[in-house]
Formats: C-alpha cells, structure tokens, sequence
C-alpha cells in the first residue's frame, strides 16, 4: 500500500504539471495551442502557417529620394508581408524636425533610441507603441494621422479597413493613397496589430535611420530574426531627385542651377551629410562583421531600375522568401514608360525606371555634378559610379556612368 500511495502521489503531480503548461501555453499564445488541434475558428484571420516557418523581419534603410518607395512596394504587394511606410516620421517630429538628421552626438541617441525600441516593438506587431509618437495622441486606438496610411495594402484592406467595399471600390482604395484615408475611416491601431501577427512576414521602410551601425543592437537581437536591405543611389542622383522635389528647402540649389554661381550662403552639408553616411554603412558592411553576416544585402538603384525582375528575384533570394506572382505582376505594370499623370508625381512609383535611372545627368550643371563627384569621391568610387571631367561627357546618355559591379550580400 505503501508504495501505491506513493505512485499516486506522484501521478496527481504530474497531473497538475501538465494542466498548468497547458494553462501557460493556452495564455501565452491560444492560436498557436488552436491551430496545432485543428481548432482555430475560420471566421478569424489567423494564419496557423506562421508556426512551421520563423517570421521574416525586413527593413529597407535608405534616404530620401533614392527609390525606396519602389522597393517598399516590392513587399507590400505580397500578400503575406505586413508592410509600414515611414512610421518613424512620428518619432522624428514628435522629439522635434531638427533631431532627425542631427550631427550632435547626444541628440542622435536619443533619436536612434527611440526610433530602435519602436522598430522592435512595430517588428512584433505591438502597434500600440506608436500611439505615443502620434500627434494628436490617438483616442481609443482610432487616428487619421497616421503618416502615409495609404502607402500600406495592409492598413486599406479587410479588416483594418471597415469599410463595406464591393472589389471595384476595393482596388480603387488599394490604387490610391488618397481613396484609402477617405473610404476606410479612421484606423484602428488595435485592429491593425491584429492585421499585423496574421502575416507571414513584416517590412518597414525609413529613411530616418542615417547608418548601418545605428541598427546593431537590432540585428544582434536572435528573436528579431532582422534582415536589412540598404538600399544606395548615385548622389548626383540623389540631388537632382531634391532639387526637383523639395523646391523650397533645395531653393539655392535651384539658384545655382538657374544662374551658374554657386551661392555663398548655400548648405552644402544637405549632399555631404547623406555621402558620409552611406560611405559609412556600405564600408561597415564590406567589414563583413558577425553581427551583419546573413542580415545584410546593398541594393543599387540603378540596377533595380534596369534590372526589377531580376534584382527582386535576388532580393527575395536573400530574404528566403519566394517572389508572389503578384509582385511579379506589379513589377512589370509600373516599371514601363507612363504618360499618365501619375508618372509625374511626386512620391509615384510608376515611372519608365530604366529611363529614371541616369536622368538627373540632364537637370544638374556640370558645376554642380563636379562638386557633389568632390565631396563624394570615395563614394563614388566603392559604389561603381563614374565621374565626368567635362559637359560634353555629362550629356553623353549613350555611355552609362553606372558600372557592372555585384553587390553580394555579406555571408
């Protein structure tokens, strides 16, 4: 008898070991307890997939004006990849616009660490953590002020939008920003986050993070599973692209193209800043440090442009993901001429690209071109970008000044 108590003894506190790991586990995460007995409800868009492959966390690093909004789009038209357009325009404007490209080494790291912990937070669908940034603060979870709402699939489809949409209205809605904020309402962060965990895989573009480095404790971060894409743009380019785009901050620019004299007065630190920050991370990343090793892929604008299908193909490669047909589809329908007034938009993504890729060497002077190739020579010069000591070579669109360099991702 004895040793019969004994065993019983030890079956009830097995017994109650297994109840409270089914307890912990049920709390922790019920869908992934649901999903493994069959029984999750199909009225919920839950995605018992994302148990059998680890979740993708993509962040595309770049500036302004050097085609980042293309290669957002080469995400957020995958079905399963929840996409976030420049959600850390919040934090910048909500610590002040003056910290978002400062030099001073205090005010970076409050910037940079605030814009880290809402990248995890973002990366882990914990949307709530950007209702602090968003001004005003969002009442019950629900804001119109989210920044470029309509630039995410994700946040103007079911259920994030609540709108009662037959197809036609839907692909209105998810083909113009504009459509999106006035049809669905106001977004409801809560139900975004919800939106968020039942993908695959999440991607985030900004152009509000100046250097690989600034990424580290990130992709040293074994839960986040973060892989960058850096994405790098002839600064000629890059300048050309500003000059037509932000006419006022860029007003002396276009003083010195209009006139042929240099203005005394003219910042020249809006160029030097971005070919010292790019210098920066792309000599970090031929470092090959641990920390980026299978996390790190530079991506030229120019060969995307000449080259989409092939460069998305390689991109997706890297990611380990599989390219959808319908990125595919995408791919080829805004990468051809377009006369159509959205071609002519400022922040569009159609445009005839191969064309777009070298046009800026038509709008700048050859003064202009001269000095950004002296302030960014040895950029230039890591990047495969040719410089030009004349006009005449300036004009010459016959002899490409992009070179056939491979850009391998660090391994």
């Amino acid at each position: 008898m004895r040793c019969s108590w004994k065993s019983m003894v030890l079956l009830a506190l097995a017994s109650i070991a297994i109840q409270y790991t089914a307890i912990r586990t049920f709390s922790s995460n019920p869908l992934n307890l649901l999903c493994s007995v069959g029984l999750a409800p199909t009225d919920h868009a839950i995605n018992c997939s994302l148990g059998h492959s680890r979740r993708t966390h993509i962040l595309i690093l770049a500036t302004t004006r050097s085609g980042s909004s293309f290669v957002g789009q080469l995400f957020n038209q995958h079905p399963e990849v929840f996409y976030l357009f420049e959600p850390l325009y919040h934090v910048q404007l909500a610590l002040l616009p003056r910290l978002g490209q400062s030099r001073n080494p205090a005010e970076r790291r409050v910037m940079m660490g605030a814009a880290r912990d809402l990248l995890r937070s973002l990366f882990h669908c914990h949307l709530g953590g950007l209702e602090g940034y968003i001004q005003p603060r969002p009442a019950r979870h629900a804001t119109d002020k989210l920044f470029r709402r309509g630039a995410s699939r994700s946040l103007c489809s079911p259920p994030v939008c609540e709108a009662s949409l037959d197809a036609k209205e839907q692909s209105l809605v998810l083909a113009d920003e504009g459509e999106c904020v006035r049809r669905c309402g106001p977004l409801n962060v809560s139900v975004a986050a919800e939106a968020c965990g039942a993908k695959r895989h999440a991607a985030i573009k900004t152009v509000r993070i100046p250097q690989i480095s600034d990424l580290r404790a990130l992709l040293e971060d074994p839960k986040l599973n973060l892989k960058v894409v850096q994405l790098v743009r002839d600064p000629r380019g890059i300048l050309a692209s500003r000059i037509e785009t932000f006419r006022d901050t860029y007003r002396l620019w276009r003083l010195w193209r209009a006139t042929g004299r240099r203005p005394h007065n003219l910042d020249l630190g809006q160029i030097n800043t971005v070919c010292e920050d790019f210098l920066h991370s792309v000599s970090t990343s031929l470092a090959k440090p641990p920390w980026l090793k299978g996390r790190y892929m530079l991506l030229r604008y120019e060969d995307l442009a000449r080259f989409p299908l092939q460069k998305a193909r390689e991109l997706y490669s890297f990611l380990g993901l599989v390219l959808h047909p319908g990125v595919e589809d995408w791919i080829t329908n805004n990468t051809r001429g377009s006369s159509d007034l959205s071609s002519r938009q400022k922040f569009t993504t159609v445009r005839d690209s191969a064309a777009n890729a070298e046009n800026w060497r038509v709008k700048l002077s050859f003064d202009m071109v001269a000095y950004t190739q002296t302030a960014c020579q040895p950029l230039l010069g890591l990047l495969g970008y040719k410089a030009v000591f004349h006009p005449r070579e300036l004009r010459n669109l016959s002899h490409s000044l992009v070179e056939d360099r491979t850009f391998p991702p660090v391994v």
